[in-house]
Parts: structure tokens; C-alpha cells; sequence
């Protein structure tokens, strides 16, 4: 694979004086075009030591109008990076749609060393690769463009330049916080990035080999290919490329006759008064002491509550923020998305707000807005909402695999209990600001929003993640319930032995390996 970039290419410096200029000009116009689109550009550089990668980002900065570019150099984890799963420090490092992001390593630095290393082998590291193709995937058929450089020196190139470095007290190289000493078992890393790059070069986000023997053929090289991949996508939608996999579910497009799970549940259960006031305060007292040995065991919580308009989200909600100590947890009320969020990927705002470990999120509605109302008002289009399914199962395999306790909650009541009490909110002051005419609007789609509930549940209620479906027309039941089943996760994954570790159980490799002062 790397012959190709050991042939000897160079540029003299009277052409590159000539094309420079040029180049710049060009990539100055492209940069004001695509400011003005719905593509973020996503440009990871890699490659072997000594091949210059820094030299390269320095000037594109020179190039570009570094207003929209930011660079973003991924060493050693911060404390906030290793309490979260891997994917959070590079969800915060995304670009806005219009803007460009330049990544050292990127998401391949640390699988790449991991396996170099041998903390993984290659079975480990082809299932990281394949999140990894599945990830830029997503981005891609969000809109992002990714380009990836890899740049590559011959053995005897590499040992000249690092004894030029070595030599040198400015070298920046001398400067890294941590030098990987891939150098020193030069065809090795070469055999692990060959598997990488094969792996992961897809039409939708190709890898560009780059000679870096010549630095001004490497950086000339490096401009004119990002121009034309801007220019390409410039000229040209985005061709979103087809899931790997045939669907295994096949449910009927318009389900308003068909039973659906929600018909199957018993609306009619209820919980005496006097049986309400002794199980809550049991309960409470133990949600508050099972967050505290969460906060011990350095576990994050994840709570996830959808349903109905005036299914009792809210009230479900303040039982268990009674009982949690308001150090430990925050609540998410997710809206209509914020200009900043519109200009990302719409996980991008979760992502966000993923908590540390040993805390506690509550999200009031969620990401499976995607699925529901986005998709019942048509504010996300077929394509986009088809393939949300896919891309939250991965979202929420991530939180778990990283140890978070995640529960879904599900609150259904009756169309006549909604009605009833619609009206008491606006019979009531201190109640009418929960009621609003889009909740009206949306009792008239109840059928359609019945049949997206029964597919959203019967994509995503996965071993990993499974959905609670709470019967809520007894508000008292409804509340027990959650309560109940909160206390039972949090009792059960606390004594899961595979999480005896210091913010999370290590599951693939490139994942979080704890550092050696820990």
C-alpha cells in the first residue's frame, strides 16, 4: 500500500513560490462558499513520526481564514475526557456546519497505538474500526465532509528526519508532551496502519496517502486535495451511502389499524393512597442512597423520559430529584434545538451533556424527538429519521459499554385521561403554562404518533437499553413504578462486577486504559 509514497516526489522552490499563492487564493474561496452551506468539514491528519503533520496544520492555518478553523490535538485525556466515553472528546471537537475542524489522529490515534502496543489484537481492533466507519458514516450522511491525510516516510527517510529533529531545540517534535516511539518498530506500525487504512477508506471518507519526503510537494499536495474535495462537494449533494445490513424488522408504514404495544398495556392499575405514601418515602430513601454508591463506584446515570403530553413526565421526575442530592444530578428539559445545536449533528446536543462519572442526567424528552415529533411534523426527512434508529442504538451502546446506567421511560395514559386532564390545566392558573396549542395539534395525530411510539420501542428496546413502558393514568402507580425500576437498575448494576473500575469497564480497544499515575 505505502510503495506508492517512497518514489522520491519533489517540487522545487520556484514552483512552489508560483503555485502557492494560487492555491491559497482558491482555498480562501472555497472557505467562503462552504460558509455559507449545511457541510462541516472534518480534515484528520495522521501519518507516521517525523513526516511533518504539524508543519502541514500550521499552514493550512496559513492558508485558511483561521476565523472558521480550529484545530485540536488529541494527547493525554483530561479528567473530564476519561470519566465520559471515548466519543465525547470528539463529538466537542466537531465542527459547525460551514466551519472546518483539523484533528491530529482524530478517532484513530488511539486504536492504532493500542494495537501497536498489544493491549488489543487485530479481532479487537477490526471492531473498533467498523464504529469507526459507522461513526464517520453517520456524519457523512448528516452532511460533514471528511477528508483524511496520512502521511508516510520511508524507514531511511524517517531515521533522517528524526536525527534532524533530534538535533534541533526548537523542533516542536521534542516538545510533545509524549513521543509514541513508533519509529523504533518501523514495520510494525506500518503493518497496523496498512489494516487501519484498509479498513476504514470508504468512498464517503477516503484516505489520501501523502509522500512527506518533500515538504513543499507534501504541502502543496495537501492543499490542492482538500480543494478539490471542498469543490467536489460544492458542486454536488451528498450521495448518503446505504446501511451494511438488511433491516431485520419489517413493520407496516402506516400501523394506525394494527395493535401496538401501548394497546397491551393495563391503563387501569392504580395504587392506594395510603400504599403511595409508604412505598415513595421507602423508595426515595433508597434512590438517594444508591446515587451516592454510584457516585462511589464512579458510574454515571442516564434517564430517559418520553411520552404523551400530560403523561406525567414532570411529576415522575420530581420524586426522584426529591430523593437525589442536587450535587449529583442535573435535568436536561430538551426544546426546539438552539441555532448553535441546528448547527450540528442532532446528537450533538446529547453528546454534550454526557455526565462524569459517579453523576446522574435526567433528560425531560430526549434524542428520540428524531423518531417522534421530528418525524410526525416532518421536520426530519424519511432518510433522516429512518436512520436515527441505527445511530441511537450506537449512541446508547457507547454510554453503557462506558458504564453509565441508562433507563428509558415510556409514560402512556389514556386519550380520555389527556382530555380530562388537558382541561384541569386550563382550569387551573398556576397549570396553564403546561398547556400550549401545539399540545392540542398533537392529540389530533394520535394515531400516527401511536404507531411511530410502537416502532421506536421495537427498534431501540435492546438488552443493552430497554425501554419501561409505565401505565400513567394513575399518577400515584406511574410514579411508584419508575421509582421501583430505577431502584432495581441502580441495586442490580452496582454489583456488577465488570464495572469495578475506575470510570467504566474497557470493552474495545482504542477505549480509555487507565494512565499510570491513576
Amino acid at each position: 500500500m505505502f510503495e506508492a509514497t517512497k518514489v522520491g516526489r519533489s517540487v522545487s522552490k520556484t514552483e512552489y513560490k508560483a503555485q502557492q499563492d494560487e492555491l491559497r487564493t482558491q482555498l480562501l474561496e472555497v472557505q467562503r462558499e462552504i460558509i455559507g452551506t449545511d457541510t462541516p468539514v472534518v480534515v484528520i491528519v495522521s501519518g507516521v513520526e517525523a513526516a511533518g503533520k504539524g508543519e502541514v496544520v500550521n499552514r493550512l492555518n496559513e492558508w485558511l481564514d483561521t476565523r472558521g478553523v480550529q484545530t485540536f490535538a488529541f494527547w493525554e485525556r483530561s479528567d473530564e475526557e476519561r470519566e465520559r466515553p471515548r466519543y465525547w472528546r470528539f463529538w466537542r471537537t466537531l465542527p459547525r456546519r460551514g466551519e472546518i475542524s483539523i484533528l491530529f489522529g482524530g478517532w484513530y490515534l488511539d486504536p492504532i497505538e493500542h494495537r501497536f502496543q498489544g493491549l488489543c489484537d487485530d479481532a479487537a481492533l477490526d471492531a473498533e474500526l467498523n464504529r469507526i466507519v459507522d461513526f464517520e458514516r453517520m456524519l457523512t450522511n448528516d452532511g460533514a465532509l471528511i477528508v483524511k491525510f496520512w502521511f508516510h516516510l520511508s524507514e531511511p527517510d524517517q531515521k533522517k528526519r528524526l536525527k534532524e529533529l533530534s538535533r534541533d531545540d526548537r523542533s516542536r517534535w521534542k516538545m510533545l508532551p509524549e513521543k509514541s516511539k513508533f519509529s523504533e518498530q518501523y514495520k510494525l506500525f506500518e503493518h497496523v496502519a496498512e489494516r487501519v487504512i484498509r479498513h476504514s477508506d470508504r468512498g464517503i471518507a477516503p484516505w489520501y496517502l501523502v509522500e512527506a519526503e518533500d515538504k513543499r510537494y507534501r504541502d502543496l499536495t495537501v492543499g490542492k486535495t482538500l480543494l478539490q474535495a471542498i469543490r467536489a462537494r460544492l458542486n454536488q449533494p451528498v450521495v448518503t451511502e446505504p446501511p451494511t445490513a438488511a433491516d431485520p424488522l419489517e413493520l407496516p408504514e402506516s400501523a394506525s389499524a394494527q395493535i401496538t404495544l401501548l394497546d397491551q398495556m393495563d391503563l387501569t392499575r392504580s395504587l392506594a393512597r395510603d400504599a403511595y405514601k409508604a412505598q415513595l418515602k421507602r423508595l426515595q430513601q433508597e434512590v438517594n442512597e444508591l446515587t451516592w454508591e454510584a457516585y462511589k463506584q464512579r458510574r454515571s446515570t442516564v434517564l430517559v423520559f418520553e411520552g404523551v403530553d400530560a403523561g406525567g413526565k414532570g411529576g415522575a421526575i420530581r420524586r426522584i430529584t426529591a430523593a437525589v442530592d442536587a450535587r449529583l444530578y442535573r435535568t436536561m428539559s430538551v426544546a426546539a434545538p438552539t441555532d448553535e445545536e441546528k448547527g450540528h449533528h442532532y446528537l450533538w446536543r446529547f453528546w454534550r451533556h454526557v455526565p462524569r462519572a459517579g453523576h446522574m442526567i435526567i433528560y425531560d424528552r430526549s434524542w428520540y424527538g428524531r423518531v417522534l415529533v421530528e418525524r410526525i411534523e416532518g421536520f426530519a426527512s424519511e432518510a433522516e429519521w429512518r436512520r436515527a434508529y441505527a445511530e441511537i442504538n450506537e449512541f446508547e451502546d457507547e454510554l453503557v459499554e462506558n458504564g453509565a446506567i441508562l433507563l428509558k421511560f415510556w409514560l402512556q395514559v389514556s386519550e380520555e385521561e389527556q382530555l380530562r386532564r388537558f382541561k384541569d390545566r386550563e382550569d387551573t392558573p398556576y397549570k396553564r403554562y403546561k398547556i400550549t396549542d401545539e399540545d392540542w395539534r398533537n392529540r389530533e395525530k394520535w394515531p400516527q404518533y401511536k404507531a411511530a411510539v410502537n416502532e421506536m420501542v421495537a427498534r431501540t428496546s435492546t438488552e443493552q437499553a430497554p425501554w419501561t413502558l409505565v401505565e400513567g393514568d394513575d399518577k400515584p402507580y406511574a410514579r411508584i413504578k419508575v421509582l421501583q425500576t430505577v431502584c432495581d437498575a441502580l441495586r442490580k448494576a452496582l454489583k456488577d462486577p465488570k464495572y469495578k473500575t475506575s470510570g467504566g469497564a474497557v470493552t474495545r480497544c482504542g477505549e480509555h486504559l487507565p494512565d499510570k499515575a491513576e
